[in-house]
């Protein structure tokens, strides 16, 4: 089995890719090893040491190494951690566990004003179709948390969440977008 690693923005987070399936549906964001409980994968990552963070996306695993770490060591590390993985087979998530599943960002109430209903869909057809795809793309995902009074709320996950050049993402990249199709937004906000 042939694992590719590629660089991301964030020059703290390797995106892996192991050649299959890692997600079946959604992602999952582990920000520390309490969090990755709920994922023996997660877990194994973490226990490398000097991880910051991890992501599960569709077909890639994105790891964040904590300040200071060199990716020189920390790298096969995490390398036969994902290699024992995939090749004996085990489950992502523990079985009985909530870790796998995943919140769709439709489904999730985000107190938006039903009056600004179209609004929203039309945000979120943008996020979806436009932004999550090229942000998928660099190891992160970006999640719709809401729209009031003429802003937009995102959460940023993976490579996303503490990359440098995330806040130019948002201001440049997808407020710009959504300004342009979606007249009633006025400003993108992380949270």
């Amino acid at each position: 089995m042939l694992i590719q690693t590629e660089t991301t923005p964030n020059p703290s987070t390797l995106k892996f890719l192991p050649g299959q399936r890692v997600m079946e549906a959604g992602t999952r964001d582990f920000a520390s090893p309490e969090d990755a409980q709920a994922s023996p994968l997660a877990e194994a990552i973490f226990s490398t040491g000097d991880v910051d963070g991890v992501f599960f996306g569709r077909d890639f695993v994105s790891v964040t190494a904590g300040p200071g770490a060199d990716w020189r060591q920390l790298k096969p590390q995490v390398l036969g951690v994902l290699l024992d993985h995939f090749a004996s087979g085990a489950p992502l998530f523990n079985p009985g566990s909530a870790g796998g599943i995943a919140v769709d960002a439709d489904d999730a109430d985000h107190g938006d004003d039903p009056a600004d209903a179209e609004i929203v869909a039309q945000i979120r057809e943008l996020i979806e179709t436009r932004v999550r795809p090229a942000v998928a793309g660099d190891g992160g995902d970006i999640v719709y948390r809401g729209f009031r009074g003429g802003k937009v709320y995102l959460a940023l996950q993976g490579a996303c969440a503490g990359c440098p050049s995330s806040t130019m993402t948002l201001k440049h990249g997808i407020e710009s977008l959504l300004k342009h199709y979606v007249p009633e937004v006025e400003a993108v906000e992380a949270v």
